[in-house]
């Protein structure tokens, strides 16, 4: 594979732990990359992604003969002796778990390389013997995925998650083509791991629930006693943080090296005085209290490692990967600190998009390919490219389904139409273009709303995703404009940085406002634009630009011109336990079993009331399952 004028094609994969998917790069650009649960429909789905690597065959035109690598994110046989190697240092505890991950390591993943080509050969025929299978190791994957994506030609890299082989977190430098990894963190201490225990004790799903954990955080009384002693109490007896930012895990108080669960529910009873939250029991004071705890002491450790790459790079650049970089809130910590002049964050940052930086790093540092840097900064080539319907796919489904619909041709005026509605406060099914890759919709697989009423963040909590009232919700806001709205918008196109609103904009909070209630904070009403003001005045803002996304920008704009409003509710496209809607099918079984008013799918409008006396199919009925 060495050379540069040769063209490469190579197929990336992630898959066998959580959000298996598949990449393809060709010459340099990610071309087609989507997550397996977008097509099985089970969230977080990690079984080998046959339906995500045919569509990326199909969408790229090519076959798996065709290819030059193929290459898995992760290195089996390091990930198996750690295993191996933790059940000894832990023995006899770990018995049950290792009776039950035994097997399944024994029957397919220490046999990975075989297990992979069986798995292709399933999709498609192809020369074995030609195949070149590589593996990345994980934290070389989050790595090559943000910093190789990135437009910066050197920079700091910083990696962060649960845990990848022996990995958790590690420092990086990349410059050109190549990545020089100088530290890491080794398990069983982990940022990631620590965090997801507190999501387990606080009743949410780790490895999903995380994000709920960092959305109650801000409901903490941030100068309170509370705060204060569970922090302290977490420092004192949980983590010791080290100045490098590196930290070390009492394992006293954790399980997640030898059980199926992630912590001693008793003993952390006794640590900070409450029981584990069961799922379905009311969210109270002290739960937000503890989130808030564990999302400070997460933002000091992450600004520590920070500054230790800071201090070994001597960049004005950071590069950040891997799960903990979609805690945004966290990330705005970083920005805040004002350590680097520019920081990236990968969309894709956790294990999904480990396909894409495996594909990178065997394009740029196995195969030696030069780098073509953007010249555009915030440019991420790939973001919108999922699967795409186009009218005639949506014109067969509703000749199959009989479905009743109104047809405008014109794009403006399209879009004016929806402005209206969205003016009017309905809610919008928006579906369009290629489906996004990573966690966030991006305008193409979105729900829409009005950002100023002030009951939209409960209605579509409640009514629409049916999920917990006080999530938030983001803005979509013109790119043009994000600075006259909001304090940081820089590398802000995927939503992953949350940002304050600009105080001119907010309505003043009560002296007394940290004592009163959660919900007395989520009713109260906190600025012009409740639906996507959080209780701390922030917001995980996507600045759309019209060159990246025209006909989201269109709409977005044509809303401005009614309203004066240059921003709407931008939600995903799913209800609570359900991935992202892929296809039309799954977006008109959505319209139909929420509160959606209104559903466009690319020049087509679809109107609640115009279905409600249509006898669509059982096949649409489905049963929602908690996340």
């Amino acid at each position: 594979m060495q050379g540069h004028s040769k063209s490469l094609k190579i197929l990336g994969i992630s898959a066998y732990y959580h959000d298996s998917a598949a990449a393809i790069c060709v010459n340099g650009i990610i071309v087609a990359a989507a997550q397996e649960e977008r097509f099985t429909r089970k969230k977080h789905d990690a079984e080998f992604p046959f339906m995500a690597v045919k569509f990326c065959l199909e969408k790229s035109g090519l076959t798996l003969n065709d290819l030059d690598a193929v290459v898995f994110y992760d290195k089996p046989f390091l990930k198996f002796e750690r295993l191996l190697e933790s059940y000894l240092a832990f023995a006899p505890k770990g018995l049950i778990s290792f009776i039950t991950a035994m097997p399944v390591w024994l029957s397919k993943k220490l046999f990975l390389k075989q297990e992979i080509k069986k798995a292709l050969y399933k999709i498609q025929e192809f020369d074995r013997k030609k195949l070149n299978l590589l593996f990345t190791e994980h934290h070389l994957a989050h790595a090559a995925g943000s910093f190789f994506s990135s437009p910066f030609s050197e920079s700091a890299i910083l990696t962060v998650d649960g845990v990848g082989e022996w990995c958790t977190a590690a420092m990086a430098y990349g410059k050109n083509n190549q990545i020089t990894f100088s530290h890491e963190m080794n398990f069983p201490h982990s940022v990631g791991l620590l965090y997801a225990s507190f999501t387990y004790f606080l009743g949410f799903k780790v490895n999903s629930g995380e994000y709920k954990v960092m959305g109650l955080a801000p409901y903490g009384n941030k100068h309170s006693q509370a705060v204060e002693n569970f922090m302290h109490t977490i420092k004192s007896e949980l983590v010791q943080i080290n100045r490098d930012g590196s930290i070390f895990l009492n394992q006293k108080y954790f399980t997640y090296a030898t059980s199926l669960t992630m912590v001693k529910d008793k003993k952390w009873k006794l640590l900070f005085g409450i029981q584990r939250r069961a799922e379905n029991e009311p969210i109270e004071q002290v739960h937000c209290d503890l989130a808030l705890a564990i999302q400070s002491i997460t933002e000091e450790v992450m600004i520590k490692m920070a500054m230790t790459c800071k201090s070994l790079s001597e960049s004005e650049n950071l590069c950040l990967s891997g799960g903990l970089a979609l805690n945004c809130v966290a990330n705005k910590a970083l920005r805040e600190a004002n350590i680097f002049k520019n920081i990236y964050v990968q969309p894709a940052s956790g294990d999904a998009g480990g396909a894409i930086g495996a594909a990178l790093a065997a394009y740029y540092i196995y195969a030696g390919q030069n780098r073509r840097i953007d010249s555009k900064p915030n440019k991420f080539e790939t973001v919108y490219l999922g699967p795409v319907y186009k009218n005639k796919d949506i014109e067969q489904f509703i000749g199959n389904y009989n479905a009743k619909v109104d047809f405008i041709a014109d794009e403006l005026a399209l879009c004016k139409l929806v402005g209206k509605l969205l003016a009017d406060e309905k809610i919008i099914g928006w579906f369009q273009g290629s489906m996004e890759f990573g966690p966030r919709a991006l305008g193409n697989r979105s729900i829409l709303a009005n950002v100023t009423n002030t009951d939209m963040q409960k209605k579509l909590n409640l009514k629409i995703k049916n999920r917990e009232d006080f999530r938030p919700f983001a803005p979509a806001i013109l790119a043009e404009y994000a600075d006259q709205y909001f304090e940081r918008t820089e590398f802000s196109e995927h939503m992953m940085f949350v940002t304050n609103l600009r105080q001119k904009y907010c309505i003043e909070i009560p002296v007394d406002f940290e004592k009163w209630s959660m919900q007395e904070k989520l009713n109260y009403k906190k600025s012009d634009f409740p639906a996507i003001t959080h209780v701390d005045l922030s917001a995980r803002i996507q600045c759309v630009e019209k060159v990246l996304n025209p006909r989201f920008w269109l709409l977005i704009e044509q809303y401005r011109q009614i309203t004066g409003v240059p921003m709407l509710v931008n939600t995903s496209f799913n209800v609570r336990g359900e991935p992202i809607v892929c296809s039309p099918e799954e977006a008109y079984a959505c319209f139909m079993e929420s509160g959606i008013d209104v559903l466009v799918m690319e020049n087509y409008v679809f109107y609640k009331e115009k279905q409600m006396d249509h006898d669509h199919p059982t096949k649409w009925k489905r049963h929602f399952e908690k996340d």
